[in-house]
């Protein structure tokens, strides 16, 4: 290792950066709570602004001391940001955690974009306008709609992986030895968060291999849009609450595991 890569490892091991990325962990739950609370009101008619996370960061602009709480939240999104480049570049020798790790990354920095976006412009984007777009830009391609729905498959892959993760509780790698108690609630919290997540990505993988096929990038969404369509079955709003509920309960894990990650 270099003496470059050697200040870098130690940088991301520090106690500092320990800190600011446990902080950026319970921001991360803060972003998945307020979806949630966003679906749950849109289930039952109230609501107002789009479940995703520019919604949530919309409704952390409008609350008093908003713009604070989100330059707390850049911070931390820009260390979670650094820590899993880190450990995408000099981590695990398992190129699969290398690619979680990057793909992290991804989508911290995305996160930290939309913050920014909002405290210097005062507005963002809808992921399902931003997931719109590029869907237009990939079907413009020689060969678009193979790569649309080569892209809808990978996210209907990426639902399987995390209702897999969450059913057999990979999860628990991540996290430090803890008391019996808690295990139990981060088991559960876990369980439901992580097949919420799965859910919800394999929907909106159909909707991109549905954009695919028809060569409409209006067939995509985001999140929002995902969301909404469970309200759009035969169970009704119902089915909506209950994956809302599971992103709640996916928030609840995020605050857990910003006690008990292993950093």
């Amino acid at each position: 290792m270099s003496e470059a890569e050697t200040v870098a490892r130690r940088a991301a091991d520090s106690p500092a950066m320990d800190k600011l990325a446990r902080v950026g962990l319970v921001c991360r739950g803060l972003l998945y709570g307020l979806i949630g609370v966003l679906a749950i009101q849109i289930a039952f008619g109230g609501g107002g602004r789009e479940a995703d996370k520019n919604g949530a960061i919309a409704t952390v602009a409008a609350l008093p001391f908003g713009a604070v709480i989100l330059w707390i939240m850049v911070v931390g999104f820009a260390a979670l940001t650094v820590w899993q480049a880190c450990e995408a570049i000099f981590g695990s020798p398992r190129l699969k955690d290398r690619a979680e790790s990057g793909s992290r990354v991804v989508v911290y920095a995305f996160i930290c974009v939309a913050l920014l976006t909002m405290l210097l412009a005062g507005k963002t984007a809808s992921d399902d306008k931003r997931s719109q777009d590029l869907t237009g830009k990939l079907l413009d391609l020689p060969g678009g709609q193979i790569i649309v729905g080569a892209v809808g498959l990978g996210i209907v892959a990426l639902g399987v992986y995390w209702i897999r993760y969450g059913i057999k509780k990979e999860f628990r790698k991540q996290l430090r030895p803890m008391p019996q108690r808690a295990r139990q609630v981060m088991d559960r919290l876990g369980l439901a968060g992580y097949l919420a997540r799965g859910v919800i990505a394999a929907l909106a993988g159909v909707f991109v291999i549905q954009a695919a096929i028809t060569f409409d990038p209006d067939k995509a969404g985001g999140i929002d849009a995902t969301l909404r369509a469970f309200a759009d079955t035969p169970a009704g709003p119902w089915l909506l609450a209950v994956v809302a509920l599971g992103l709640l309960l996916f928030a609840g894990y995020c605050m857990g595991e910003a006690r008990w990650r292993r950093t």
